[in-house]
C-alpha cells in the first residue's frame, strides 16, 4: 500500500479511488466558512446599530434602505424602471 493510503488524514470515498478528501484541508475550509459566518453576523449587527442610530436622529429607515439599494444599481436601469413606472401611473390616471 502507498503512504497516502495509510495516512489517517486522507479518506477515500467508497469505490472511487479518484475522489479523496484531506481531513486537514476540509477542516480548514469549514473553519474559514465559520469565521466568515461570524464576521457576517457581526456586520449585520453593526448595520442594525447604524439603522437604529439613523432612526433615532429622525431618518426614515425604510426610505434609507431603498436609497442604499438604488445606489447599488446601474443608473440606466434605474432610469428605465422609473420611465416605465411613470408610463404605468399615467395609464392608470395616477
Amino acid at each position: 500500500m502507498s503512504d497516502q493510503a495509510n495516512n489517517s488524514d486522507v479518506i477515500e470515498a467508497q469505490g472511487d479511488a479518484t475522489y479523496r478528501v484531506t481531513a486537514n484541508e476540509l477542516r480548514q475550509f469549514v473553519e474559514r466558512i465559520e469565521r466568515l459566518d461570524a464576521e457576517k453576523k457581526d456586520l449585520a449587527e453593526q448595520q442594525k446599530e447604524v439603522m437604529a442610530e439613523a432612526k433615532a436622529r429622525g431618518y426614515d429607515t425604510k426610505v434609507l434602505r431603498k436609497v442604499i439599494a438604488l445606489r447599488k444599481r446601474d443608473a440606466d436601469d434605474i432610469a428605465e424602471e422609473e420611465a416605465v413606472m411613470e408610463m404605468y401611473k399615467e395609464a392608470l390616471g395616477m
